[in-house]
């Protein structure tokens, strides 16, 4: 396939460095050359940066829009995410697959860069997907910035120079922290389908929408905000061609309540693993609801509920 993600996110990084003031995004260069965006640990950063943090993470295959989303008696900001090239945009790029650790440094990776450093090979096999752009983005969910010794780990393992990369510092107690969890909407059922074994080159679009969490006191206590507007609050739609056979048997293993953690807060499921992201059991990542519907025979199927209780007990409302 002729699309390079990092190419296509670098154009939305030129568009957040010809606006970094209003975005309250700060840029800087490290001695090794990596460019670094602080959007959010400490810059200020903002909700509109958070979603297009969320669009370079998607390797600029998809589009990330705010809006307002009801679930019970709430009303909360939300993103909208669409994409047309729903695999490549979440599995190839914006699912956090690589855990960065140099030194004391850790980091949950996610973004372009990915395909780049293939350090995930089965994963890129499964998806058929490469990318050879001459440049390297990677989110970075840190509540530190990169230093020169993770910028040249991570831009050997790109094969890149260190001058080569780019780097976006987000940490997940922050504005664009909380904006570009919930704009994972889309990948997260995407994860889910290929955890379960589904066959992921029918789906030809997907879009989804999340609602975005307060600014938590703590990274731990954002992790379970943020995942849980996802797991009991996101919404989630799929189109498919080809076949509609084991659809309506399969989606019904997709949404959250399908999860035996069904009615936890993610919160303390992280706590329980050490807080350790990678600890966990993939499936628990869902969203709250499903529909897929295929495009062919124009048949419609549905799972899951939003849980507005979850949420809010979550969300401490």
């Amino acid at each position: 396939m002729d699309i390079s993600i990092n190419k296509n996110a670098l154009d939305i990084v030129s568009e957040i460095l010809d606006r970094k003031e209003r975005l309250q995004c700060e840029v800087s260069t490290l001695p090794c050359g990596a460019t670094v965006l602080d959007a959010g640990v400490l810059a200020k950063g903002c909700t509109e940066l958070g979603c297009l943090v969320g669009e370079v993470s998607m390797g600029g295959l998809g589009a990330v829009r705010l809006s307002t989303m009801y679930i019970g008696n709430l009303s909360l900001p939300a993103v909208v995410v669409a994409t047309d090239e729903p695999v490549i945009a979440t599995l190839g790029s914006q699912h956090t697959g690589w855990a960065i650790k140099v030194g004391k440094y850790s980091a949950m990776g996610s973004g372009p860069a990915r395909a780049l450093a293939r350090v995930e090979k089965q994963l890129y096999e499964e998806i058929q997907y490469n990318d050879n752009h001459t440049a390297g983005v990677m989110v970075l969910e840190s509540r530190d910035l990169p230093t020169d010794e993770v910028a040249e780990h991570v831009a050997e393992k790109c094969g890149l120079s260190s001058s080569d990369m780019t780097f976006v510092g987000v940490p997940t107690a922050s504005e664009a922290g909380s904006a570009q969890i919930s704009a994972r909407i889309v990948e997260v059922g995407i994860h889910k389908m290929h955890e379960i074994g589904f066959d992921l080159t029918r789906i030809r679009r997907g879009y989804g929408v999340a609602p975005i969490a307060p600014v938590a006191k703590s990274d731990a206590r954002a992790m379970g905000a943020t995942n849980d507007c996802i797991r009991y609050g996101g919404r989630t739609f799929y189109f498919l061609r080809e076949g509609a056979e084991g659809v309506a048997e399969i989606i019904q293993q997709i949404p959250t309540r399908a999860s035996e953690q069904n009615g936890q807060s993610f919160y303390d499921l992280f706590k329980s693993a050490d807080s350790d992201i990678y600890r966990l059991d993939p499936c628990i990542f869902s969203p709250a609801e499903i529909t897929i519907s295929h495009i062919e025979s124009r048949s419609v199927y549905k799972a899951g509920e939003l849980d507005p209780i979850a949420l809010k007990r979550s969300l401490g409302l």
